[in-house]
């Protein structure tokens, strides 16, 4: 399904019927990201899956920051008649439910973030990882798309993932490899750690109920998650041991388990 706001068309898939849970991939994913999950959950939930700026089938002919692409999805869930929600995000898609959440509160059943910052504090940090992602984007530019995701899929981030099985790293290499190199670019540059805005002074502010779940072995995610959960109003944390920064493909059982528990826990309807 589409739809369109200003210059963009953004692609989302509504699933089953229920309680509404929506699903936010990270970096170089999609909405297949969570197609496992959806095949199980939904018999009992209604789960809203959307390809975000620069991924999958939506398109932008301008660029998204941040702040805009968390307005178009506000358009988005008015449109669908959303009032609340429960929203689950990974990685960049963790800092994209994040940063909703802290635009418009409003429509927060409850929060979960998956391996997810709330970008950097200091000035400095901010600007070296502009630099970064920069280096990164121009990486896609000269050297092309296949290139860089031979490149970003041996990163130490992901080390942990060499140990599944043959046929899943093949399913994720090819969602990394169906991405469009002009997307990738502009999502570096726009929408990058250090370009959004930084939540760790008003991580208090937030009130809604919020779980936190990172794997054991993502040692850097695990000390910032750790520092979130004493800023937050109201906030779990767990941390899912022998596994690393995608708990939803390395652990999909206990990764399951964690977000059905606490969804429920915090809904209305307290139940299937």
């Amino acid at each position: 399904m589409e739809f369109s706001i200003r210059d963009a068309i953004y692609h989302y898939e509504i699933t089953g019927e229920g309680i509404p849970i929506v699903l936010l991939h990270g970096f170089t994913g999609s909405h297949h990201t969570w197609s496992s999950f959806i095949s199980k959950w939904q018999e009992h939930f209604q789960l809203i899956t959307i390809d975000l700026p620069g991924h999958g089938k939506t398109v932008t002919k301008t660029s998204r920051t941040m702040e805009s692409c968390c307005h178009d999805l506000r358009q988005l869930f008015d449109h669908l008649e959303l009032t609340t929600f429960h929203l689950l995000g990974y990685s960049m898609g963790g800092r994209v439910a994040l940063s909703f959440a802290m635009f418009y509160p409003q429509y927060i059943s409850s929060l979960i973030l998956e391996s997810t910052s709330p970008g950097l504090q200091a000035q400095g940090d901010r600007n070296e990882r502009i630099k970064n992602d920069e280096k990164l984007a121009r990486k896609i530019e000269k050297e092309g798309l296949k290139s860089f995701i031979d490149f970003w899929e041996n990163i130490p981030l992901f080390a942990s993932q060499k140990k599944l099985p043959i046929d899943i790293q093949q399913s994720i290499r090819a969602e990394r490899l169906s991405q469009s190199a002009t997307g990738l670019t502009e999502s570096l540059r726009y929408m990058g750690t250090g370009r959004q805005p930084s939540w760790w002074r008003k991580l208090t502010e937030l009130t809604r109920p919020t779980l936190l779940i990172v794997g054991g072995l993502d040692r850097k995610f695990v000390e910032i998650n750790e520092r979130m959960q004493k800023s937050l109003f109201s906030a779990e944390l767990e941390i899912v041991e022998n596994v690393g920064h995608a708990i939803h493909v390395e652990e999909p059982e206990k990764f399951g388990k964690l977000v059905i528990a606490f969804i429920l826990k915090h809904s209305a309807q307290g139940g299937y």
